[in-house]
C-alpha cells in the first residue's frame, strides 16, 4: 500500500511538471515561419537618362499606393529597401500603414547572415530592382529560378515562405 501511495504521489506531481516543461519548450521555441514578399520599385522618372536616383512618376506613386492595398491583410514585421528614391518611395505607403521604418539593404550583399537572422520567423517586404529582386529571390531559394524582370514590368510579386523545418515554397504573381 505504501508503494502504491508513493507511485500515485509521484505520478500526481510529476505529470504536471512534464506537461509544463513541454508547454515552456513550445513557448520558448515556437514554430517560426518566415515569409518574404519581394517587389520591384514602381514606375520611375525616365526623363533624364543621367539621373541615377530618379523619383517615382505619378503612375509609380499610384502603384506604390496600390501595393499597400494589395498588402492590406498582411502584417509586416519589417520592410527593406535599397537606398534609392524609387525603392523607398515604393515601400513608404506600406511602411506607414504598418507603422514601420524602412530598413536599407545593400543590393550587392543579398541574403546575408545578418538579414537571415534579423528576419527569421517574420513577415518581410523587400523592395528592389529589375535585376536585384529576382537575384534576391534566387538567393533565398538557393537556385537560379527567376531571370531579371523586364524593364517595363513593375507588377511582379514574389512570395517565398520558409517553414520552421526549412522547407521553401515560392510563388510569382503579377499584380497589375
Amino acid at each position: 500500500m505504501k508503494h502504491l501511495f508513493i507511485l500515485f504521489f509521484t505520478i500526481f506531481f510529476a505529470l504536471p511538471t512534464v506537461a509544463q516543461d513541454t508547454i515552456n519548450e513550445t513557448i520558448e521555441h515556437p514554430t517560426e515561419t518566415t515569409t518574404y514578399y519581394f517587389i520591384r520599385h514602381a514606375e520611375k522618372d525616365r526623363s533624364d537618362a543621367n539621373n541615377k536616383n530618379p523619383n517615382l512618376i505619378q503612375e509609380g506613386i499610384l502603384r506604390a499606393a496600390k501595393w499597400s492595398l494589395v498588402f492590406d491583410n498582411v502584417k509586416f514585421d519589417a520592410i527593406y529597401s535599397t537606398d534609392y528614391n524609387r525603392t523607398k518611395q515604393t515601400a513608404q505607403p506600406t511602411a506607414e500603414k504598418n507603422g514601420l521604418d524602412i530598413t536599407i539593404y545593400d543590393p550587392r550583399n543579398l541574403y546575408s547572415e545578418d538579414f537571415i537572422n534579423n528576419t527569421k520567423g517574420k513577415t518581410v517586404l523587400v523592395v528592389g530592382h529589375s535585376n536585384t529582386t529576382p537575384q534576391f529571390v534566387n538567393a533565398v531559394l538557393g537556385q537560379e529560378k527567376y531571370k531579371s524582370i523586364d524593364d517595363n514590368n513593375n507588377a511582379n510579386l514574389y512570395i517565398v515562405t520558409i517553414s520552421s523545418s526549412g522547407e521553401i515554397s515560392d510563388t510569382l504573381l503579377v499584380i497589375e
